[in-house]
């Protein structure tokens, strides 16, 4: 693809993020804040979550979010317990929470209207409030992203994520969380300008790579690695910082590639300390943190809090990988192989 060439959909996409996450926090407070009472009132043992993709990224996203800021366990349900397998489940006092950017795919539907007859409230994210999900949960948030065309999902991963966050903070009555939420459009517009040409250049046209993480950022990594795979055609696999030096490891060689992802939490540290263990081993490692003493210390932005941090580290991701994939010589708005909304059944 010629790099001169009219910006991508997903370019297009990912400069509207900001403006996107300002429509969402302006026009869904009703109806989270609602939702988060509803939630509240039922008071859950635990939470599980409905979703595939990106939006599974979302989820795990959330899961962190959940545990550190409630208290409460989240499980990841697979679709297929309900679509292929029919088995009930145990949900009675549960919150079900289903993200699908579409809200079109059977299998995710009907998980979600199992967990329903099986006791579970749910609460389904989309971009579509008149899609089959939204018409079957108990409660729909609007992500109000808007047209998205590109197939790579980057404007209904960030509003997806910043609904469930809104939802939790509601929940929680957390007015820290909320102050960084009202603050994040314009770092996410600051975060958005960022696009790690010395990680690019690391990559090349190498076919494969490691991205890492730890706690909330590693959800983020989940969703780095997939966007390696669906823009550029290269091999991504993500591995919590925890886990990369056990099996992983073994196939890092010379000059290897490994992007880490730290947000500004009580993981941090760690994560760096093993970015420079793995520099040691003579990967190029290229990590948003400055608390690494060998591994390259790449440009991010802070967002005020934890939470909100891998939010803005996701849309630099976005203006990188793109740049990455037109370097490649691939159009990142046709992957090969995929369609915009993909029906499972």
């Amino acid at each position: 693809m010629n790099k001169t060439s009219e910006p991508t959909l997903m370019r297009r996409e990912i400069d509207e993020i900001p403006d996107a996450v300002a429509r969402l926090l302006q026009d869904a407070t009703p109806a989270i804040g609602q939702a988060a009472a509803a939630a509240a009132a039922i008071d859950p043992a635990f939470l599980v979550t409905v979703a595939r993709g990106s939006s599974d990224h979302v989820c795990t996203y959330l899961k962190y979010a959940s545990e550190l800021m409630l208290g409460l366990p989240v499980a990841s349900v697979g679709p297929s317990v309900a679509s292929i397998y029919g088995a009930r489940l145990q949900l009675k006092k549960t919150v079900c929470l289903t993200v699908s950017q579409s809200g079109q795919s059977p299998d995710i539907v009907e998980m979600t209207r199992a967990a329903m007859r099986d006791g579970a409230h749910a609460v389904a994210i989309t971009n579509d409030p008149a899609s089959p999900l939204a018409s079957t949960a108990h409660r729909t948030l609007d992500i109000h992203a808007g047209p998205e065309r590109s197939v790579a999902a980057t404007k209904t991963f960030v509003t997806s994520a910043v609904a469930g966050l809104a939802l939790l903070a509601e929940w929680k009555d957390d007015d820290g969380v909320r102050a960084a939420l009202r603050e994040l459009p314009e770092k996410l517009r600051e975060a958005a300008q960022i696009h790690w040409p010395e990680l690019r250049a690391s990559i090349g046209q190498r076919p494969s790579l490691f991205t890492t993480g730890r706690g909330p950022a590693w959800a983020i990594s989940g969703e780095a690695a997939l966007k390696f795979k669906e823009t550029c055609q290269l091999h991504a696999e993500s591995y919590s910082s925890a886990e990369i030096l056990h099996g992983p490891i073994s196939i890092v060689d010379n000059g290897f590639p490994v992007l880490a992802l730290a947000a500004g939490d009580a993981a941090e540290q760690s994560l760096a300390e093993v970015a420079d263990k793995i520099t040691a081993m003579g990967a190029q490692v290229f990590v948003t943190s400055d608390l690494c003493r060998d591994a390259q210390s790449l440009a991010h932005v802070r967002t005020g809090h934890a939470l909100t941090d891998p939010l803005a580290l996701i849309v630099s991701f976005y203006s990188m990988v793109e740049r990455l994939a037109r370097d490649r010589g691939i159009n990142p708005d046709l992957p090969r192989h995929l369609r915009k909304v993909t029906e499972t059944v």
